[in-house]
């Protein structure tokens, strides 16, 4: 029986969490989650990344932010936590927010939200707001339920829909395709191989 890898989670918010849960449950690896630590936004994972860093000398850690206006994932990395990493934390940044993965099925993405495939771009990584794109896409569907949910209200302040995490966690629990996904954003390909290779290191324990 193979062993199964205790992993701890460290995510900006539902729809993160549920991306990297689906990652690892299509790893080859053997992973088992156990906590999550969810914040609303990148300013927890910055203020407790040093503790997570500490913590996975103990138990493997995977962190998901969004690289949002950073210039580049190490340069993220080295701003936030300028200790050396333990080889048990998986630093992870989606290019530039995690809705480019989603995008980045662009015929699961089409098929949930009834569009066009040809309306969903292919070079992700690339999008400066994989947000609103997403939500740019919502707008053109003809299911009225998950515009509303998804598109911010007309004269709002509001940036998502009511319903906007909920929607998009479905997708990713039920249609997201990683392999597929993987082929069109090269952070998450990166993300992907990451985890499929990671080998956790263990304290020696005394006699």
């Amino acid at each position: 029986m193979t062993t199964p890898i205790p992993i701890q989670l460290a995510v900006e918010d539902d729809l993160s969490e549920a991306v990297l849960r689906k990652i690892l449950s299509t790893s080859s690896r053997p992973y088992a989650v156990g906590t999550c630590y969810l914040g609303r936004g990148f300013g927890y994972l910055r203020k407790t990344i040093h503790g997570f860093n500490n913590a996975a000398k103990g138990t493997p850690f995977l962190v998901l932010t969004d690289l949002d206006q950073a210039e580049c994932p190490p340069e993220l990395i080295r701003t936030w936590l300028q200790a050396p990493i333990h080889s048990n934390l998986l630093f992870r940044v989606a290019v530039r927010e995690v809705e480019a993965w989603l995008l980045a099925d662009q015929a699961g993405l089409a098929r949930f939200l009834g569009i066009r495939r040809a309306l969903v771009p292919q070079s992700v990584d690339a999008i400066p707001d994989p947000k609103a794109c997403l939500i740019g896409l919502a707008r053109r569907t003809r299911n009225r339920e998950m515009r509303l949910d998804i598109v911010p209200p007309a004269r709002s302040t509001r940036q998502i829909g009511p319903n906007y995490n909920g929607r998009l966690v479905s997708f990713v629990q039920s249609r997201w395709d990683v392999s597929q996904a993987a082929l069109s954003s090269p952070s998450l390909r990166r993300t992907v191989n990451v985890i499929a290779r990671f080998v956790p290191t263990w304290p020696r324990r005394l006699r």
